[in-house]
């Protein structure tokens, strides 16, 4: 064969159109020209190694390296693979449904004034139209003959109106989200990735390939970012509904468990109920059974408030040790009647803030109750909590109302709501009029999935959760600490 020829040969060697996907769960698969080739491993990093092996080989069959567009569950990414396995990044277009406000850096956060964050909504929410329309458009005025054509109008519309034709999703896209806020407030230091596949990807080059982190995993940082920060003194986080089922216990545990495992411990989950609670029920069991009530009763055996040591608490506080926290029960004996009051949660207070920097406060059903309204008083941050029932929702409601009406103003403004969702399917409709409402009386609102080992009613597993319930309640727990 003349050289010619092996060079035709050559040029029409045709590169192969591929793309790939990896998932969370250890699945993945590759795309050649149509035809689809199923990974199946323990779990991504293992199927994204697998998958550059495999376009490593395809890559080898055909004598060139092989581009190839990956999708992870960060996004969407360029890689250029070689026959040999090395492994080059190329840069990728966006991705069309992804806007482009989410890649620039975040806008500032406020200097002044009050600042009302809500997250983005999950569904479109209508624009509301103008209090005050405008005026009929005269009709034109015919231009003489031979004039010269009018400039085009401008299609921007005057600063504060939004056409009716504009979709709520382009308005909502140019405006600062509550992530963005965070981000503006606690930036992190940028750096390989650290999750996902693509550190799985640095693995299998050896560091020749080192990207950094996606859009989900720099979330992440941030949100890690306000948790951990240092704050100017112990904190009290008081978590309230005056209805039982509403995921207040639920709520406490994941808020003090999140704190525990981002800031290393010193986090309290405290059961204030005047009399029965469940929060030592959803805890994981100690071999003692003590509660607060025990605690009330050994605080003069301990030494006054200046000698108690955090070890003399070991024997009435429940330890959480895969998650770094405590749990304080209520009183759990039946025949008992005794119960928490004002001076009790003081005293109990005026002891647990000198060793705990995060104290989460899970209440009772009892509004008027003289301990559930000490608890308020010492708030440095209320979290009222629903489920997106109208029950629950309504009790929520009355809530903050009574609130407002008793001279808590300031703290419902700079309280959250976090929205549980009861059930795999939610009432959309619902969903709307509750983001609506709650987002105008508290700063920000958080949704988080449901999920079966949150229902159960036993003691919360947290390391059985599933990854998106774990990163739902990290964000809550962020934006509950950006308020700190």
């Amino acid at each position: 064969m003349s050289d010619d020829e092996v060079q035709r040969v050559v040029t029409t060697i045709r590169v192969p159109q591929i793309s790939a996907e990896v998932r969370e769960d250890g699945t993945g698969e590759i795309s050649v020209d149509g035809r689809i080739e199923r990974i199946q491993r323990d779990t991504l990093q293992e199927a994204g190694a697998a998958i550059t092996t495999r376009i490593a080989e395809l890559a080898d069959e055909v004598g060139q390296p092989l581009p190839v567009q990956v999708k992870d569950p960060e996004g969407v990414w360029a890689l250029l693979i070689h026959p040999d396995g090395t492994v080059d990044e190329a840069p990728v277009d966006e991705p069309a449904d992804l806007p482009a406000a989410a890649s620039e850096p975040a806008a500032p956060a406020p200097t002044s004034g009050p600042v009302t964050a809500v997250d983005e909504p999950s569904e479109p929410v209508a624009a509301a139209e103008p209090a005050n329309p405008m005026p009929a458009t005269p009709d034109p005025v015919p231009a003489p003959e031979n004039a010269a054509p009018e400039p085009a109008a401008a299609t921007e519309p005057p600063a504060g109106l939004i056409p009716a034709a504009v979709p709520p999703r382009d308005r909502s896209a140019t405006l600062p989200t509550l992530d963005d806020l965070l981000a503006a407030r606690h930036p992190v230091t940028a750096g390989p990735a650290e999750r996902g596949w693509r550190v799985g990807l640095r693995r299998v080059t050896f560091g020749a390939v080192s990207p950094g982190p996606g859009r989900a995993e720099q979330r992440h940082r941030v949100q890690q970012a306000a948790v951990r920060r240092g704050f100017d003194g112990p904190k009290t986080i008081v978590v309230i509904n005056p209805k039982g089922g509403a995921h207040k216990t639920t709520a406490t545990m994941m808020l003090a468990a999140t704190f525990g495992l981002e800031r290393g411990g010193y986090t309290l989950a405290w059961d204030n109920n005047e009399t029965r609670g469940t929060l030592g029920w959803r805890s994981a069991h100690t071999d003692h059974a003590n509660t607060a009530v025990d605690l009330l009763r050994a605080l003069p055996t301990l030494g006054d408030e200046g000698t108690v040591r955090v070890g003399d608490l070991d024997g009435y506080v429940r330890t959480q040790s895969s998650q770094q926290f405590d749990v304080l029960a209520s009183d759990e004996d039946s025949a008992s009647a005794a119960s928490i009051d004002a001076a009790a949660f003081t005293s109990l207070h005026d002891v647990l803030s000198r060793f705990y920097r995060v104290l989460v406060v899970d209440t009772g059903n009892n509004m008027r109750a003289s301990n559930w309204q000490a608890a308020v008083a010492a708030a440095d941050q209320i979290v009222v909590v629903s489920t997106i029932r109208e029950d629950t929702a309504q009790s929520a409601a009355w809530a903050l109302d009574a609130l407002r009406a008793t001279g808590h103003e300031d703290a419902v403004r700079r309280a959250v709501t976090v929205l549980s969702e009861p059930d795999r399917k939610v009432d959309k409709d619902l969903r709307r009029r509750l983001r609506s409402h709650f987002g105008a009386l508290t700063r920000a609102i958080v949704e988080v999935p449901h999920d079966s080992g949150l229902v159960a009613g036993g003691p919360i597993d947290y390391d059985s959760l599933k990854p998106a319930t774990r990163e739902a309640w990290l964000r809550a727990t962020a934006v509950v600490a950006d308020g700190l």
